[in-house]
């Protein structure tokens, strides 16, 4: 068995990394290590993520560092802020036992001047992001001439994030004789070209197959009518009940909108898309990382450069147009060592697209059916029997209170007992999958597109509008007049809710999130408190207004007319601001001073 030592790396560096579990080197570390260290030739590595890259250069980098020397000698740019901090902070961890070294990352939506005064201070190591760095290097506080090794990690991440000419002009600040490394995932021709016209005689390293997607990652399909794709996907999560996942979408809006959905069931998830700020990103990624939630739903753009591990699944909830895509989407999972499952959710017109990323990443896709309630029920079930069975008990700290206990349940029999602890876990489950509906699974063989033609048409219709403004049985249906078009959503309705209504934390059931308004169920004993809690508080310089919902009160009119006339109010406003100039205008040049004497009555 081949160890770090064999390969060359210092014992400083050794002890480090031992302390973070790192016993023997993974393929990438083993082919990249001794080359780094004792060839001159640059480095093109083809590999995914997760395969342990960033110790594969991160080590023999920090041993080529002169400690003595306090200007920058290595460059490493990532194409995302998540990623740069990630690569400083386990560059951090391995120099743990060489202090004169510093790491220092620097990328936007921080603090400029800080990373300045570090910069002043003295780094030998740079992990940047380009916008960031070509900003540092313009204010004349980063110099690039002794840099010997430059890093491009991610780099089909950041072709496709529009890097090229950034990496150019970065490039043209650095020594033509440095050492380059180029890390990526999949190998696109700009990939070969950059390659090209760059490097030295490059050596590629290759782990695994060209562009193939991670070797423990299993890949399934589900085929169902495009109207049942959010109830599969509801399915596959509970199918699953440890699932810490990622689910992909192509948009923004539909990032939003099944998150928004995936809580109003009572999902942890939350949303990751470009239109949060970088603070609310930061928040939703601490709590994913935290594992607060453990469905995160996201862009591909806004989860590039995410390092998150021990990821059961990877969702795709719409499959993306390119292969290279899918295969960093499911490259996610299934890392160093571990087996993990990427899911695609697909309806009939998406099936030849599933066919093209199979024959490109020279794979099979196992065919499966949605599960059954009745399936989900009975793992859930052994789930929870399994949880039980392997509880950690001190007998200590329980036995004091089981006199108590027992005295209360004492009456129960065994059977009685073990039924009510489930109860208590599954009667959401089970009073949800009691009248869930059927999920077709289309029938490969049928006609493209003919299983999507049933849109329920052919069920009687019913006035749609108005079942949303009628309640759930025991429940209280409350109107609020912000929506969608105000950035109104579920997260924030919840908070508003944490916050602005007094008393015991309110059960929220069914939301509906229109554009101008929002309806949603309370239990009837909360709906006065809620009503009371919830008018005339603001939501981003809105004042609320709120009110238990009329059936037969048409919100959306209300809504449309509201917008038209304030649309009206402010045109006229504008209007008249523009008259009043006009004529004050007017007024002052049609009256001319006169140069004789006025005229004084005595």
């Amino acid at each position: 068995m081949i160890t770090f030592e064999d390969l060359g790396v210092r014992e400083d560096l050794r002890r480090a990394i031992e302390e973070l579990g790192f016993e023997n080197p993974m393929p990438v570390q083993e082919k990249v290590i001794p080359h780094l260290l004792n060839e001159e030739g640059d480095v093109v590595a083809l590999a995914q993520t997760g395969t342990g890259k960033t110790a594969a250069f991160g080590l023999p980098v920090l041993q080529r560092i002169d400690p003595e020397k306090k200007v920058p000698q290595a460059l490493i740019l990532s194409p995302t802020r998540e990623l740069c901090l990630q690569i400083g902070s386990d560059l951090a961890d391995f120099s743990k036992y060489i202090p004169s070294v510093n790491v220092l990352p620097v990328y936007g939506g921080s603090s400029i001047e800080s990373q300045i005064r570090s910069l002043r201070a003295g780094v030998q190591i740079i992990v940047a992001t380009p916008g960031r760095l070509i900003d540092l290097i313009k204010r004349g506080v980063v110099d690039l001439e002794n840099v010997h090794t430059v890093v491009l990690d991610e780099a089909d991440e950041m072709l496709n994030m529009g890097f090229l000419d950034s990496i150019d002009e970065i490039l043209s600040y650095v020594p033509d004789d440095r050492k380059m490394l180029m890390f990526s995932a999949t190998m696109p021709n700009e990939i070969a070209k950059i390659a090209k016209k760059y490097m030295h005689d490059p050596v590629e390293f290759v782990i695994g197959n060209r562009n193939e997607g991670a070797a423990n990652v299993k890949h399934v399909y589900y085929m169902v009518n495009a109207r049942d794709k959010y109830l599969a996907l509801k399915r596959v999560a509970d199918d699953s009940p440890n699932i810490y996942a990622i689910i992909f979408c192509r948009t923004r809006r539909d990032t939003q909108e099944v998150a928004d959905k995936l809580i109003q069931d009572g999902y942890n998830a939350d949303a990751l898309h470009g239109d949060l700020s970088q603070q609310q990103r930061d928040i939703v990624m601490k709590k994913f990382r935290d594992r607060v939630i453990s469905m995160l739903v996201a862009t591909d753009v806004a989860a590039r450069g995410l390092d998150v591990d021990d990821l059961t699944h990877v969702i795709n909830y719409g499959l993306p147009d390119d292969t290279a895509v899918y295969t960093h989407r499911s490259g996610r999972t299934g890392r160093a060592g571990k087996t993990g499952v990427s899911v695609a959710i697909i309806h009939s017109r998406e099936k030849g697209k599933l066919r093209e990323i199979e024959k490109k990443l020279g794979k099979t896709f196992e065919r499966k059916m949605v599960p059954t309630p009745q399936h989900i029920i009975e793992k859930q079930l052994y789930n929870l029997a399994d949880r039980i069975e392997r509880v950690k008990v001190d007998d200590n700290e329980i036995d004091k209170y089981m006199s108590g206990v027992s005295r209360k349940l004492g009456w129960l029999t065994q059977e009685d007992l073990l039924k009510r602890v489930l109860s208590l876990e599954f009667n959401r489950l089970l009073d949800y999958y009691k009248d869930a509906p059927e999920i077709d699974n289309i029938d490969e063989k049928s006609k493209k597109g003919k299983a999507d033609k049933d849109d329920g048409s052919s069920k009687p219709r019913t006035d749609k509008e108005k079942d949303r403004r009628t309640a759930s049985k025991g429940m209280a249906r409350i109107y609020v007049n912000a929506g969608k078009s105000d950035g109104f959503y579920a997260g924030n309705l919840i908070e508003m809710l944490n916050h602005a209504v007094p008393g015991k934390r309110v059960d929220v059931g069914r939301i509906d999130l229109l554009p101008g308004y929002s309806l949603f169920d309370v239990p009837k004993a909360d709906a006065r408190r809620v009503v009371e809690g919830l008018t005339g508080s603001d939501f981003m310089g809105k004042r609320v207004y709120c009110e238990v919902a009329d059936p037969d009160k048409n919100y959306a009119r209300a809504a449309a007319r509201k917008k038209r006339e304030a649309v009206n109010e402010a045109f006229q406003q504008a209007t008249e601001t523009q008259y009043e100039y006009f004529m004050k205008k007017s007024r002052g040049g049609s009256k001319k001073k006169s140069t004789k004497p006025s005229k004084k009555k005595h």
